[in-house]
């Protein structure tokens, strides 16, 4: 029987892990698990085989896509950042029509969504289905619709707000990976990317709530101008 230190066959790494042959040999194939060490006229896996394979099963367990499963096991730092951001995700996945069914709203408002960016393809984000963000979202625009919001006002909200949400969050990636120019020295920028690295599952939930605040209260304020813009208008007979 082999060691538990190493010197497996492909099939007793399969017994292993629970998986087929073909599996770990797909893996293989697809970049994702390191070649066999050769020994003799053998192939064998260690343990750290045995590691990045169970690896792959979680990530594959949160949905990610082979690729993005591939940059995550080749990356060296901020995993743990990009995991925080997904945790909680796990659960029902949807394909498009799922989702639209699910919904209730019809197809032709789905594809106008997808095609404003506001509905985005999974790929983009490394997942492989959508999700019950993404749901809860549609399901959303359906109650604006239903209160009397009308579509072309709604896409144009939505053209707003992913317009700007996305440059925002272009100049945070370019913080964090020192393209975005800042009074740092380059000292202090190593030690700022270390501490945020070794903080990842605090980090995001942090700035979750800092960007949620800064949301609501920007809405608020927004608000109360419109409805003094709307009390300096001219009123009319009908009002």
């Amino acid at each position: 029987m082999p060691e538990e230190s190493g010197g497996w066959r492909i099939d007793d790494l399969a017994r292993r892990t629970s998986l087929t042959v073909d599996t770990i040999r797909f893996y293989q194939r697809e970049g994702l698990l390191q070649p066999a060490a050769r020994v003799g006229r053998t192939k064998e896996f260690g343990p750290d085989h045995l590691a990045r394979l169970e690896r792959i099963r979680e990530l594959q367990a949160k949905r990610f896509s082979l690729a993005a499963i591939r940059a995550l096991l080749d990356a060296d730092r901020g995993v743990d950042l990009v995991e925080e951001v997904f945790a909680g995700d796990i659960g029902v996945s949807y394909t498009l029509e799922e989702l639209i069914q699910k919904s209730g709203i019809n197809e032709k408002t789905v594809a106008v969504l997808r095609s404003e960016r506001l509905l985005r393809d999974p790929a983009e984000f490394g997942q492989s289905a959508y999700d019950a963000n993404d749901l809860d979202m549609i399901r959303a625009v359906g109650e604006l619709s239903r209160l009397g919001i009308p579509n072309p006002i709604l896409i144009e909200l939505a053209r707003i707000y992913v317009d700007g949400v996305e440059r925002m969050q272009s100049q945070v990636v370019e913080i964090f990976s020192g393209q975005y120019p800042t009074s740092l020295t380059p000292e202090e920028f190593v030690e700022f990317r270390s501490n945020a690295d070794s903080a990842a599952h605090t980090l995001y939930p942090l700035f979750t709530r800092v960007v949620e605040y800064l949301h609501k209260r920007t809405t608020q304020r927004l608000a109360l101008k419109a409805i003094e813009l709307r009390a300096a208008l001219p009123q009319t007979e009908d009002e």
